[in-house]
């Protein structure tokens, strides 16, 4: 088969099936199962787009966002983990998602993650939550309600509905399965955007060919963390894929972001009906956009092709290189965390208000960040103390460790050091959405930056991050790792190849 016909049948997704003879010797151990679904969540036209701290509606379709959804089990253990094309998902939706679960399917809540993308471009599951300021004054529910990015109920309800159904699906359609765990490097998708400046202190994003740039601040984690499974026939059934990159990198209307993309070129490869399922990385401080570029930045289209194609190259050569085999055990572990908000000082306060009674001027930082002040102030009256979720889920060699903070690389890197998994993935925004969670260091005498900024979004004390990345690592030591699939070792050794044992025949 020539390279050009190979490239042909990799664009009509034959590859998948050729390579899946590869697969037909291997079986499912007794008793483990997987399956895979998906279902539709793409929110309407006109439905306000989230990300930002005003309100912005969708005015354009571009692809569908999707709620997809991994159902491991192995006798009487089962858990699931599922990824959303969302900026964020509440809490409590999450919790009664999960006990919809388990009145329909049988699967514990603690079994079951659920893990938003930060898709810029996906449905109004945040900010403001519905009747989150109900209990606050005039004007805290007017800045709240009428000029802030706002969750639409009826969405989050449609959002709930469909956690559950694709869980339940995936479920039903468990079939005798193998497992392979493996990894690539993608180091060109994602930039730390916040940079060192000559003033000491750090900016987020101070824009290419800025004269005061010294340094980036921090690293990036370029492992894109793959679990694939396929069925008896050797069929891919579907995969989950995680990797550290905001999903800022998409066009200005409703989108998955670079993770269509990325399910794009996986099921280009190897199969269209595969189920990709994204996990986002420890990533509150890194972006597709390079602050040291010289160049043009790419306009979102071009981003998200960019982003999500790497990725996804890097996906499918892992898939490509896995083993299949087993995936036990399986288990699952979680701890709430009790963690206090910042309080702005009283001077702040007082200044924040007497801004945010004035109209607002346009996009002004001042104005919204006055406004963020006071909705922070009024939700500390309410909540002071917030419940951070922390849980593991593990499939086999590999767990899955998740926050539901925008929560910072250096973290992330910090749980796969110290894990004592093969193949640990953190995973950010997950039953959740506590905001940004920075380093102390970005606290500190030389830090600074949009993250570390005090919000309604973004307020839990500056020990925050460590406290999760405690847990998170105390939660993967209560698990015991799987063994990694290995292939068959070769026959004993007859002789040399006979074709090749032999000196330079030079004449």
């Amino acid at each position: 088969m020539t390279r050009r016909t190979l490239l042909h049948l990799a664009g009509l997704g034959v590859v998948g099936r050729l390579t899946a003879q590869r697969y037909d010797s291997y079986q499912a151990q007794p008793g483990q199962t997987a399956g895979f679904a998906e279902a539709d969540i793409s929110p309407d036209i006109g439905m306000e787009r989230p990300g930002n701290y005003g309100k912005v509606f969708h005015r354009r379709f571009f692809d569908p966002c999707k709620a997809r959804a991994a159902v491991f089990a192995d006798g009487d253990s089962r858990v699931a983990i599922v990824g959303l094309d969302a900026l964020v998902i509440p809490r409590h939706t999450v919790v009664a998602a999960r006990e919809r679960i388990r009145e329909r399917c049988g699967i514990e809540p603690g079994a079951v993650m659920v893990a938003a993308s930060h898709s810029h471009s996906s449905g109004p599951t945040g900010m403001v939550l519905p009747g989150q300021f109900d209990h606050a004054d005039e004007l805290v529910q007017k800045l709240a309600y009428k000029y802030s990015s706002a969750a639409d109920p009826g969405y989050l309800a449609l959002v709930e509905d469909r956690i559950v159904g694709a869980v339940c699906a995936a479920d039903a359609s468990r079939v005798d399965a193998v497992c392979g765990f493996g990894s690539g490097v993608e180091r060109e998708a994602g930039v730390n955007r916040r940079v060192r400046m000559k003033n000491g202190l750090t900016y987020t994003h101070p824009r290419p060919g800025n004269p005061d740039i010294v340094e980036l601040a921090g690293p990036i984690d370029p492992e894109v963390g793959v679990v694939g499974t396929w069925d008896r026939h050797g069929r891919l059934q579907g995969c989950i894929v995680n990797f550290s990159c905001h999903a800022t990198a998409g066009p200005s209307g409703i989108s998955a972001n670079w993770i269509y993309w990325l399910e794009r070129v996986i099921r280009g490869a190897l199969g269209s009906d595969v189920v990709v399922v994204f996990t986002a990385g420890a990533n509150g401080d890194i972006t597709q956009v390079d602050n040291l570029s010289p160049h043009r930045r790419p306009n979102g289209a071009e981003a998200q092709r960019f982003v999500g194609g790497r990725v996804g190259a890097e996906a499918t050569k892992a898939l490509l290189g896995m083993h299949p085999g087993g995936f036990a055990p399986l288990g699952n572990a979680s701890e709430v965390l009790e963690i206090p908000r910042r309080r702005p000082s009283p001077e702040r306060l007082a200044e924040a208000k007497a801004i945010a009674r004035q109209e607002p001027n346009g996009s002004s930082a001042e104005w919204v960040f006055a406004k963020e002040t006071v909705l922070l102030d009024a939700l500390l009256r309410q909540e002071p103390v917030v419940d951070v979720e922390v849980q593991a889920i593990q499939v086999g060699p590999a767990v899955f460790v998740s926050n539901p903070a925008e929560y910072f690389v250096e973290y992330g890197l910090r749980i796969k050091r110290e894990s004592p998994f093969l193949f640990t993935f953190p995973v950010e925004l997950a039953n959740g959405s506590v905001g940004y969670v920075p380093t102390e260091e970005a606290f500190g005498p030389h830090g600074g930056g949009y993250e570390t900024r005090l919000t309604s979004y973004s307020n839990l004390e500056i020990t925050a991050g460590t406290k999760i990345a405690d847990a998170s690592i105390g939660l993967t030591r209560r698990l015991k790792p799987g063994h990694l699939p290995q292939p068959p070792a070769h026959e004993p050794f007859q002789g040399p190849w006979s074709y090749g044992n032999v000196p330079p025949q030079v004449e």
